[in-house]
């Protein structure tokens, strides 16, 4: 029995040498969010996972929310918490709740928690370095202070990686003119891996990809061409809460990432599933 599980151990190893050999110094943005964050058990996993990518010389950008944390807040002050098409109503008050939580609080959690399985990490803001430069969103319907990215500053990033550190970004970002704005992680993470060229974006998620039937995960489609996305959103495999993620995924394969993966974060590892093994674990845009 102990022979052969060293021997399934090894083979585990010999099958990664290949993704690791070629994500190695190339970057990967992972956006990281859903029950993976309020799970303590998978976000042990996550950070452990991160960790271990780093050490094998796999530059990760970790950008992630914060919205039960949002939440949270907002209910101990009183703030109601209001929702428009799935993107979170933003007055002056919650924007500056948002700013707290998300670049406080989450944030430095993140960065101690990596730390605390030996990762080297530092914790940063859109606002830092004019990073995220923001405007008001724009639309028929106003959700006050919520931003559309109209520039991305990647030297706060490469200098991080390059001094040896893992980037934990959240997602607040300022105007020219210094007004603060929220920004929807998921379209900050695709922005972000775009502009660093980055080989792989993973966006976690709570379901296991993207289902031809949404009741049934058995239905999984492995892997979709950005062009067969319009005629998915007809057919309504794509809708609802999945426009604004695959969204992301599409623009970001055609701002040139190389590859854009959702995964279901309820799995443990399945960041380590999903790079470094052939089959992944969601759904892939390519």
């Amino acid at each position: 029995m102990e022979q052969i599980s060293n021997k399934i151990r090894s083979q585990v190893l010999i099958d990664a040498l290949p993704y690791i050999q070629r994500y190695n110094k190339k970057i990967v943005v992972i956006k990281y969010g859903g029950n993976a964050m309020t799970n303590e058990e998978l976000k042990q996993a996550v950070m452990s996972d991160i960790v271990l990518l780093s050490l094998v010389g796999i530059q990760v950008v970790l950008v992630h929310g914060g919205g039960p944390e949002i939440n949270e807040m907002l209910d101990r002050l009183g703030i109601e918490s209001k929702f428009i098409g799935g993107l979170r109503y933003t007055d002056k008050e919650t924007a500056d709740v948002v700013q707290m939580v998300l670049a406080g609080k989450v944030n430095k959690a993140l960065v101690a928690h990596l730390t605390e399985h030996q990762g080297n990490a530092l914790g940063l803001c859109g606002i830092d370095g004019n990073m995220l430069v923001a405007e008001k969103m724009a639309g028929d319907v106003d959700l006050g202070y919520v931003g559309d990215i109209v520039s991305v500053n990647t030297q706060p990033i490469l200098d991080a990686i390059e001094g040896g550190y893992i980037p934990v970004i959240a997602t607040v970002a300022s105007s020219k003119e210094g007004q603060t704005y929220n920004i929807n992680a998921d379209t900050a993470a695709a922005r972000i891996a775009a502009e660093l060229g980055a080989e792989n974006l993973i966006l976690m998620t709570d379901i296991a990809g993207l289902l031809r039937d949404k009741d049934d995960p058995s239905t999984l489609i492995p892997t979709v061409n950005v062009s067969e996305v319009p005629f998915l959103k007809r057919q309504g495999i794509i809708s609802g809460g999945m426009i604004p993620k695959i969204d992301c995924c599409v623009e970001a394969v055609r701002r040139g990432v190389k590859k854009t993966s959702i995964i279901d974060g309820r799995v443990p590892h399945s960041i380590l599933i999903e790079i470094l093994s052939n089959e992944g674990i969601g759904t892939q845009f390519k």
